[in-house]
């Protein structure tokens, strides 16, 4: 970056008077999670079950329905992050998006457009079509490699498809940072599934470390679980409390307790909170020592308009469709945001 210009155009700067007066400025980054909840265009991809998103098919998706579910999810990517950096996120995970198509069409909304964002997606095996992303802001986050890491069974089945891992490594401030994007298998599949994906991604996240020993790492997605099932605690290993973090590749899980002491979360059910959608980070973001990246902050977006204003489901996300009727709203989950800073020089 250069720091001059871009601090005051891309990060906010935050003021610290050290004990002989001198100031210090620090950089701040955003890296978010979205579930898009069935970004599905209007064409029919060849080998994938998107026949209820086509214009004859059961919800009748035609153009209308797609080009508002574009303005809406845009408009709510373009205001995510501004509260803290009117610059916006620095990179966002998505979720349940059909292909590189419907990126594409985001990315160059009119609402999103002006941000100059990018995107990473690579095409998964999952058996209804829906995919992971990455959107970017290339002043803020440089990709160098990309892959997708694909979800096996205990057993090798290789008849069972389901959403891969995809894993961006980029630079982020001067520093390598891993970003890996998660959909988990849903709750229709049984806990042992999900516990599953939590191994692996444990595994991958180990691999990346082992190979570059002072990148960061950020595991994020839908995970299909609260912090505390066994999925996160135990086969991911993501600890509740900072205190528990023993080394740089330990994992910190910050919404367990957002959840569990604050009682907020994500997506309601049957009238509860879930906190489904997580940004776990590695042990390195932790710590007092600003010179590099650190966990500053976590935030759960929230908007009057992404909830349901009246009637029985009052409070309630307000997703794009319910019970059959359209209700042109925006998605049953809600944006995650952490804040990362670091001392500018």
């Amino acid at each position: 970056m250069k720091k001059i210009s871009l601090l005051f155009l891309f990060a906010l700067l935050l003021t610290f008077a050290s004990a002989t007066a001198q100031e210090k400025r620090y950089e701040l980054y955003s890296v978010g999670f979205y579930n898009l909840e069935n970004l599905f265009d209007t064409i029919h991809d060849k080998g994938k079950n998107d026949y209820e998103y086509l214009p004859d098919g059961t919800n009748k998706w035609g153009t209308l329905k797609y080009t508002n579910k574009l303005k809406n999810m845009a408009t709510v990517l373009n205001e995510m992050g501004t509260d803290v950096l009117p610059v916006g996120m620095a990179a966002v995970g998505v979720s349940e998006i059909e292909n590189s198509r419907v990126l594409k069409d985001l990315v160059e909304h009119e609402i999103l457009a002006p941000r100059g964002w990018d995107f990473v997606h690579i095409e998964g095996p999952d058996r209804r079509g829906v995919d992971c992303g990455l959107l970017y802001n290339p002043k803020l986050f440089k990709p160098m490699k990309t892959m997708l890491s694909p979800y096996t069974t205990v057993d090798n089945d290789t008849t069972y498809k389901t959403r891969g891992f995809l894993v961006v490594t980029g630079d982020m401030g001067g520093e390598t940072v891993h970003i890996i994007v998660n959909h988990w298998p849903s709750r229709f599949a049984k806990s042992p599934a999900r516990e599953r994906a939590g191994v692996l991604v444990r595994q991958l996240k180990d691999s990346l470390m082992t190979a570059m020993p002072d990148s960061k790492v950020l595991i994020m997605g839908d995970m299909n679980d609260d912090p505390d099932n066994k999925s996160m605690k135990t086969c991911l290993g993501a600890v509740r409390e900072r205190e528990e973090v023993k080394s740089s590749s330990d994992l910190y899980n910050p919404w367990w307790n957002i959840l569990r002491k604050k009682g907020l979360g994500t997506l309601k059910y049957k009238g509860k909170w879930n906190l489904f959608d997580q940004i776990v980070v590695s042990g390195n973001l932790l710590g007092k020592d600003r010179s590099t990246l650190k966990l500053y902050k976590t935030e759960i977006f929230s908007r009057n308009y992404l909830f349901q204003q009246e009637g029985r489901y009052k409070g309630n996300t307000k997703r794009t469709h319910a019970g059959g009727i359209w209700l042109n709203g925006y998605s049953d989950h809600l944006p995650v945001i952490v804040y990362l800073v670091k001392e500018a020089k």
